[in-house]
Order: structure tokens, then C-alpha cells, then sequence
């Protein structure tokens, strides 16, 4: 960056601090992106650098989990560090700093006063952006070095902090943050404040161990009576009880929901050959005043397994029987080291008082309160026929960690199942919602690009954002509609995690400074319902895809990083789908473009038949479906319809290959039948000569071709392995036409044959597809009787009025394949408009013929051509009869233009060439092509047809 007079401005964090504080912009690569967003985050709730004074909170406990954790390695820290400008803090989850610790003494009267006791509060929404802040706002480790600070105060310190997380939730419980000047910085601060922090995590673990032990001790010395007297902690893995591996996973599952409803319960669980147990839980208390659950698994006899002393004797009489719940295949971390925990606790002698108690009366099975406490008395007697073992002791909350894990898992496995059944990007996105409410979020929104939506990848994701998804447990939420462009503010959540490409977790919505400054008016609104938010990219393949929000609601618990982990996952595997849906959708309109590009744009201007079509892609694939309308010779009409094997772009290609040639072919006046042989011929020749296609071929092609006649009424048609077409005659009759079947196209070496029928005026002739016959839910003959019903029914309709019938009424609801359709309703050509006359091959009557000619073009009002058409004829029979055998005949056309065509019995077909100087003769055909806008030799089974055609305006 260079000033106006050449010299270099200054760019550090410094310059930029100054830059971004006068309101200009600043950009990400001067300024790493989370000290930028928590700048910006400071902007929007109204700080000031400037400002000293932090709040001061005297309601905190000075004894809890994270103090009693954190307070030996502090100490030892600071004797680490004894002699050193360093300083040390511990703050609770809300940025309240509770213990501080100094490598120098002196260095606490340096601070303000209030700084100097516990209680002052260093959140990022007081403080501004500093090390404790910033790591709660971020949740990983943070470094934040000089100028990055927000606040003046802060500008020769530097700081690193991490989160300190409870290990069984992940909730965080504090941070651990070492302050020192800017100066020291090093990066082996960084590594001893992780190793403290996992030092701090290990004394929460043992805190909850210590727990267990105690409710483990507590059980065993309450005892479980027997018909041989009192019996001390039986392990559920003894031999005694006999359980199958498989059935040990399952009861601990069992008993780990029952140890997360906190409450006296029995539940009856089915294991593997239909045995019966019952687990039973019952509250309990240490000496020390931990309250918990112990579980226990009473087994029965192989004699009464259902009878008395079975299972429903051992239950206590105080418990409530629960619904069964789900089993999941996964035994859980924290299920198995609580089970690993007692079935290792060794069994202690009863005392002659017992000394467990209830943790709180029980009414209904659930706890009142806490109260005295007062003795459990012995466990119920278990029967001789049945046998009790402790499954698992533990703290309710432990349990429900536990079953929110496993539902974690559930959730993971069934999004694994329910997204990307179809290639459809919106209907991805919408099965990500669906699965997620309301087990996981109670709302989900999903945000993707205009061009994501097309197929396309975005080049600012943040531009053309579409609201493409809203839904939740409600429907009334003050959510932006789907449809409708969103735009977040540079702060927002939405933004940071498109920014950083790792989700953004905002567990109170309250105080989200970045989420309420993006439209005050909104989020207000929105406040009323949702409290909590995880934002994720949808990001797939290294491309970004959209934005997913996840709202909670009803759950009075906000998201933790348990959760923003687990809507990472779930976003991961639905964006790889996505990813698939887009690409798909991609190819899919390439593949479609290029199809409807090789389709004929419009129709001939012909008066033969009056023509609609339809093409009708798959659902799921686009094929090589493809129609054609071509006029011929003699006022003909050539209808084409036909089907290349396989889907996509290959198929598609290869289908604009057969169609142009079958046009060629088709052009050349050869009949169906050649025309078909000509095709097969080219195909397997198109097979042989692909380097790429490795057997894999375009062989299975099919294909139906209609010439139909309008001055004799009559269709010859042929067809390659393709479905026969409909007749409907205007009476209103439907048949099909009995015309052989014929190999598919490339198989070569077998004959098709044509068959020649007639055709009434105003008849209608279908030709399909097989997608429209074809489907593997519906019989092919149902399916032509169904048709044959639709065509009956009303036989006046117009061809694009048949069209909309067979689609509507025959064409399946979802196809699989694609669908090309063409209705053509004939018309005959006025026997008025046809001239013709035979002739003996005499020279002398050249003549004759043109002075008949010229007297019907002057009852057809087209003495202006007769000129041209005098020596167009004169040419042709001179031709026919010098070099042709047999009768001549002569006919003539006025079919929208003027066609004269002259026959005899000869298969020798004239050719045009370039006559010499010297040359008497070879003049003719020559001067033929000059006057006639085309013209050309149809073969005939017997002999062949030269034919000319004339426009009207010729001279």
C-alpha cells in the first residue's frame, strides 16, 4: 500500500486499529478474521477504547468445580514462573475472573483495585477484545497480541487463553488465560497453556470419579438380601447371571436412560432368545452427601422365568414401570467406564448401621426434594429362583451425557439414511431440516446461492443469497419466507462461519452482538421465540454451497460445542449430497440444452399434415429421445421419431448424430425400410469406429419412420425395434397398425420391411417414445389400452389438444425415461390441384405436352411460370423417353408451389454434369437445376420419378 506521494503507508494491526475506529474499511488480510469479527462485534455493542471501568460481580461461588480444579495448577504455574512479568487467570463461563496468580507480587498494584479481588468481569461485551473474551466468543484457543486489543489499557500486553471444558458434557466451564508484555511473547507460552488446561480438565474428571466412588461405595455397603442371608455388590459380569456379550450392550444402554431420568423406576428388557430381565434403579447417597442412582439387573431362574419369584417379584414396590426405549448398537465412552468403574470396585463389609441414604422422598417416582436424609432401608428380597447384580451407579446428569451421546449417534446414522434419497438440491437441503427437527434444533433455515440452486458454483457465496428452507415445530415464526434474498450484516454469525468455513456457535442470543446488529427490527421479533443458534457452512468438496442456522426454542438448555460438533457432522454429509444434487443438476441442464439444441426448433411450412410434439425428459436422467418433421418429394411428409440407449450427455450427442442422419437419409427420397438399413449401417459402424467405447456402444437404438402420401391418402411406414404408432381414423377408431417389429439399430445384417396402408383424410397418426409405454410399475398393455381410450375419446380434437390429453391422461406421473411425442392429423390434396397424363415414348409428343401443361397452369392462374415450366418438361420427357423405357406419365403439383414430376419405367437415374464446349448434348439437367428451385429422382419398385419444383413468382 503505497500514499499519493509514493511513500509506503503503514499497515500493521496499529494502522489498521486507527483505520477500522474512524469507520474505515479493513480487510481481512491485514488483520486476522477473529480479532476483525470481535472488532466488529465491539462497534456494534457501542464500546469505547477509551473506556476503564469493568463490571464487578460478587455473587460468584468461590468453592466451585472450576476453582476447587483449577486453584493446585495455578499455583504450581506461578511458581514456574515466579520472577517473570506473567500473569495468570481463571474465569468462569461468563468471563468472571475467579483466581489470579503473578509471577512478580509488584505486579498486582499496578492493576486497579478491583482488579485485584476476584469477581470483575473480562467478557468480550464488557472488556472488549481481550484473551478471556475472545476465547469464551470463539471457543478454541485464542492469542491476542498488542494493537489487536480493543481497549487503549491493552495495548503493551499480550495475552493467550483457552477454554476449559468439562469432559464428560464439553460444556465449557472456564478459561485459563496468561497475560505478559508485549515483548515476551513466545510460542512456548501457547503449549504450556494447553498442557495446563488438560491438567485442569483431568482434576474435573477425577472430581466426577471420586463421585462414583462414593455412590459405589454407598451401595455396597447397603447390601442386597438374599434367601442366604445379606450379600455384598454382585458384578454383572459374574458367570452366575449368564448374559450374552450382546445383551451386556444392551442393558447398559437401558441402564443408562434409566440413570439419566434421576428418578426409582423398573423396566422389563427382552434380551437375545426372548429371556427376560428387569432392570431396576433406585436413589441413593453417599456419607459425603452425593446423591445419585444405582441400577441393578435382576435375572431369573431357568425354573420360574415368568411366575412367582420371576423378575416381577424383585421389582420394589415403590417403583414406576417405564415405556421400553429404543436400542442403539453403540456402547457408550462414558456407559462403559462407569460399568468398567464397578464391575473393578472391590466389595467392602456391611457395617452394623448403614450408613447409605435416600437421597430425597419419592412421590410417583420422582424426587420432591432433598430434606433430611434418612436410611434406605435393604434392597427387596431377591427370590431364590432369580439373581440380582449391580449394573451401574452414577450421578443423573453422568446418564443423561451418556443417552445424549448415543442420540447423537442415532441422529448421525439416520441423517446418513434420509439425505440425498433424491438429485434434487432443494429437496436435499429440506431433508437435512426434517431430520434435524425437532430431535435436534426445534428451527433450521437453510440460505443457498441463486447459482447454487441452477447447478453453478458461486463466486461470492454471500452474494445472491436464497432463503431455500424454513422449517420447524411451528409455522407462525417471524422467519424471513422462503424466496425471499437475505442479506446479513458483516458481523453476523451466518457471515463469520461462510468466512472461516467452521461452524459459529451463539449459545444466548440475547447478548449476540453480530446476530442483533444484522437487522435490530428482526432479531427482536425473533427473540420472542428462538434464544440460541449454531450457524454452519454447507460446504462440500471445497466449494460453499449455502448457509445452515439452527435455532433452539423450547429446550431451555442453549447449544454447546457438543452441538455445534454434532451440526457440523450433520451439515458435512448433507453437503457432500447436496454437492452431488448441484452437480447433478448441472450436468443435467447441460445435457438437457444440448438435447432440446438437437430438436427440431420449429416445423416445416407444409400442407400435408398439421403437426404438434412434445419432449418430456426423465425425472431423473435426461436420454436420447428425438423427432423430426421432414418434407419430401411429390408433397410428401416424412415422420421420424426415435430413441438412442443410455442417459446423459453422451446419449444426447449421439442422438443429434442419428437424427441428422436420418434427416440425410431421408431427404434422398429413399423409402423407410432403406432408410432403417442406411441408420443400422452407420451405427455399428459408429461403434467400431469409437476409440473410447470399450464394448460399451449406442447399439439398441430404435427408430420409426412414416412417410405419408396426402395426393393418394396413403402411409408407407417401417420400424427398427421401436413401438408401432397409433392410428386414430376419424371415426374415431384407434389401432395398430400390424407392421413387423425389426432388429434395433446396429445389430446388423437383418432386412426391416415396410408396410403400406391407407390413411382417410383427417386420421391422426402418434408416434412415441417407449418412456411414454414403458415403466416398471405399469403393464405395457394396460398402458396402450389406456392410450387407445384417450385418442378414442374425442376424435375432433387438435393435435396439440391430443398432445395434453396423452400427457395428462397416459404419460406416467414421475418418468424414468424420456418421452418424445408427435401427432400429426392428415389432410388430402385437392384432386383439383393434380394434373397428370401418360404419354408414349414418341419424341413428337414433347410438344403436346407442353402446350397441355401450359393450358392448366392458366386454369390454375399461374401463367407466370409457364415459361419455366415449358422448359423444365420439355428437358425432362426428352430425357425419359431418349434415355427411360417403357410409358411415360406426367404430373403436376400446385402444393404450395408448383412440382412437376416425369416417370417412366427405368432405374437409371440421370446425373447433372458440367457439359464441354465442344459437347452436343449434357446441357439439359443443367438447365433444369438453373430453373427449378430444386429438384431430384425418387426410385420406385418399378422405375423412378425426376421431379422439379417451381416457385410461383418464377418468371
Amino acid at each position: 500500500m503505497v500514499r499519493s506521494g509514493g511513500e509506503p503507508m503503514p499497515t500493521g494491526p496499529a494502522h489498521l486499529r486507527e483505520r477500522f475506529l474512524q469507520g474505515e474499511p479493513v480487510a481481512r488480510g491485514g488483520v486476522r478474521g477473529s480479532i476483525l469479527d470481535s472488532w466488529r462485534r465491539c462497534r456494534s455493542l457501542g464500546l469505547s477504547p477509551d473506556q476503564a471501568d469493568l463490571p464487578f460481580h460478587d455473587d460468584f461461588d468461590p468453592d466451585g468445580r472450576i476453582v476447587r480444579a483449577a486453584a493446585p495448577v495455578l499455583d504450581r504455574l506461578q511458581a514456574r514462573y515466579s520472577g517473570t512479568e506473567i500473569n495468570i487467570s481463571v474465569a468462569d463461563a461468563t468471563g468472571t475472573v475467579l483466581l489470579r496468580r503473578f509471577g512478580e507480587a509488584s505486579l498486582a498494584a499496578g492493576l486497579p483495585a478491583f482488579q485485584r479481588v476476584p469477581g470483575f468481569m473480562f467478557a468480550e461485551r464488557f472488556a472488549g477484545t481481550n484473551g478471556i473474551g475472545l476465547a469464551l466468543a470463539d471457543r478454541r484457543f485464542i492469542r491476542v497480541h498488542g494493537a489487536e486489543h480493543f481497549a487503549e489499557r491493552s495495548q503493551q500486553n499480550a495475552c493467550v487463553a483457552l477454554p476449559v471444558r468439562d469432559p464428560l458434557s464439553g460444556r465449557i466451564e472456564g478459561v485459563l488465560c496468561f497475560g505478559y508484555p508485549r515483548a515476551a511473547d513466545s510460542p512456548a507460552l501457547g503449549i504450556v497453556l494447553r498442557r495446563a488446561v488438560r491438567a485442569v480438565e483431568r482434576r474435573l474428571l477425577g472430581e466426577s470419579s471420586a463421585r462414583e466412588r462414593a455412590l459405589l461405595r454407598a451401595y455396597l455397603a447397603t447390601g442386597v438380601d438374599t434367601a442366604d442371608g445379606p450379600r455384598r455388590g454382585v458384578a454383572l459380569d459374574e458367570p452366575a447371571l449368564g448374559l450374552h456379550p450382546r445383551d451386556r450392550v444392551l442393558l447398559l444402554e437401558r441402564a443408562a436412560e434409566l440413570l439419566s431420568r434421576g428418578q426409582r423406576a423398573a423396566v422389563a428388557v427382552t434380551l437375545s432368545g426372548g429371556r427376560r430381565v428387569t432392570l431396576v434403579s433406585r436413589p441413593m447417597a453417599s456419607a459425603s452427601g452425593v446423591a445419585g442412582l444405582a441400577v441393578e439387573v435382576v435375572v431369573p431362574g431357568p425354573a420360574a422365568p415368568d411366575g412367582p419369584g420371576g423378575p416381577e417379584a424383585a421389582v420394589p414396590h415403590q417403583s414406576d414401570a417405564l415405556p421400553e426405549f429404543a436400542t442403539a448398537p453403540t456402547v457408550l465412552a462414558a456407559v462403559s467406564r462407569l460399568a468398567r468403574l464397578t464391575a473393578a470396585a472391590p466389595p467392602r463389609p456391611a457395617p452394623t448401621t448403614p450408613t447409605a441414604t435416600d437421597g430425597g422422598a419419592m412421590t410417583d417416582g420422582r424426587r420432591t426434594g432433598a430434606g433430611p436424609t434418612k436410611r434406605a432401608g435393604p434392597a427387596p428380597a431377591t427370590p431364590p429362583s432369580s439373581t440380582r447384580g449391580l449394573l451401574l451407579v452414577g450421578e443423573p446428569h453422568v446418564g443423561a451425557y451418556a443417552v445424549a451421546a448415543r442420540r447423537r449417534l442415532e441422529l448421525l446414522s439416520e441423517v446418513g439414511a434420509r439425505i440425498g434419497t433424491t438429485l434434487d438440491v432443494r429437496r436435499t437441503v429440506e431433508e437435512l431440516a426434517e431430520t434435524s427437527v425437532p430431535r435436534f434444533a426445534d428451527y433450521v433455515t437453510v440460505d443457498l446461492p441463486e447459482p447454487v440452486l441452477r447447478g453453478e458454483e458461486s463466486a461470492d457465496p454471500l452474494a445472491g443469497l436464497v432463503r431455500t428452507v424454513v422449517h420447524g415445530i411451528r409455522d407462525d415464526l417471524p422467519f424471513t419466507p422462503v424466496g425471499q434474498r437475505i442479506v446479513f450484516g458483516p458481523t453476523a454469525p451466518q457471515v463469520r462461519c461462510l468466512t472461516t468455513g467452521r461452524a459459529e456457535l451463539e449459545p444466548d442470543l440475547k447478548v449476540a452482538a453480530g446476530w442483533l446488529a444484522q437487522d435490530p427490527e428482526h432479531t427482536e421479533r425473533l427473540l420472542a421465540h428462538v434464544h440460541s443458534l449454531i450457524a454452519v457452512p454447507l460446504l462440500a468438496r471445497g466449494v460453499v454451497l449455502g448457509v445452515v442456522g439452527f435455532y433452539r426454542a423450547q429446550d431451555p438448555a442453549p447449544f454447546g460445542d457438543d452441538d455445534r460438533s454434532l451440526a457440523q457432522e450433520l451439515v458435512s454429509r448433507a453437503a457432500l449430497s447436496t454437492d452431488n444434487a448441484r452437480r447433478y443438476t448441472r450436468e443435467r441442464g447441460m445435457v438437457l440444452a444440448l438435447q432440446r439444441r438437437l430438436l427440431p426448433h420449429g416445423l416445416p411450412d407444409q400442407d400435408a399434415v398439421e403437426v404438434a410434439h412434445r419432449y418430456l425428459p426423465a425425472e431423473s436422467d435426461v436420454g436420447g429421445d428425438w423427432y423430426d418433421v421432414i418434407p419430401l418429394s411429390g408433397a410428401r411428409i416424412g415422420l421420424l421419431v426415435g430413441d438412442v440407449v443410455g442417459h446423459g450427455m453422451l446419449s444426447a450427442a449421439t442422438m443429434g448424430r442419428l437424427r441428422t442422419a436420418a434427416r440425410s437419409f431421408a431427404e434422398l427420397d429413399f423409402p423407410p425400410d432403406e432408410v432403417l438399413g442406411h441408420l443400422d449401417n452407420l451405427v455399428g459402424r459408429l461403434d467400431r469406429d469409437d476409440p473410447d467405447g470399450e464394448g460399451v456402444g449406442i447399439i439398441g437404438a430404435t427408430c420409426l419412420y412414416v412417410i405419408y402420401d396426402p395426393t393418394e391418402q396413403r402411409c408407407v411406414m417401417a420400424r427398427a425395434g421401436h413401438p408401432p404408432p397409433a392410428l386414430v381414423r376419424p371415426d374415431g377408431t384407434v389401432s395398430y397398425p400390424e407392421l413387423p417389429a425389426g432388429p434395433p439399430l446396429g445389430l446388423g445384417g437383418l432386412p426391416f420391411d415396410a408396410v403400406e396402408i391407407d390413411v382417410p383424410p383427417d386420421s391422426r397418426l402418434v408416434l412415441f417414445t417407449d418412456g411414454l409405454i414403458e415403466d416398471r410399475n405399469r403393464d405395457v398393455d394396460l398402458v396402450l389400452d389406456q392410450l387407445r381410450g384417450a385418442l378414442a375419446d374425442h376424435p375432433e380434437r387438435s393435435p396439440e389438444e391430443t398432445c395434453e390429453a396423452i400427457l395428462d391422461s397416459v404419460a406416467p406421473a414421475h418418468p424414468c425415461d424420456d418421452i418424445a411425442l408427435l401427432v400429426a392429423r392428415t389432410h388430402a390434396l385437392d384432386p383439383a390441384r393434380i394434373a397428370a397424363w401418360d404419354l408414349p415414348p414418341d419424341p413428337a409428343l414433347v410438344g403436346e405436352t407442353r402446350a397441355r401443361a401450359t393450358r392448366q397452369l392458366a386454369d390454375w392462374g399461374l401463367e407466370e411460370t409457364a415459361f419455366a415450366v415449358e422448359l423444365i418438361l420439355s428437358e425432362l420427357v426428352t430425357n425419359a423417353i431418349r434415355h427411360g423405357s417403357g410409358p411415360v406419365r406426367v404430373r403436376l403439383l400446385h402444393h404450395g408451389s408448383l412440382i412437376c414430376e416425369v416417370s417412366d419405367s427405368s432405374n437409371t437415374a440421370p446425373h447433372l454434369r458440367q457439359a464441354g464446349s465442344n459437347d452436343e448434348g449434357g446441357r439439359g439437367l443443367f438447365l433444369v437445376a438453373q430453373l427449378a428451385r430444386s429438384w431430384g429422382t425418387r426410385h420406385l419398385p418399378e422405375g423412378k420419378v425426376i421431379w422439379a419444383e417451381c416457385g410461383l413468382d418464377a418468371a
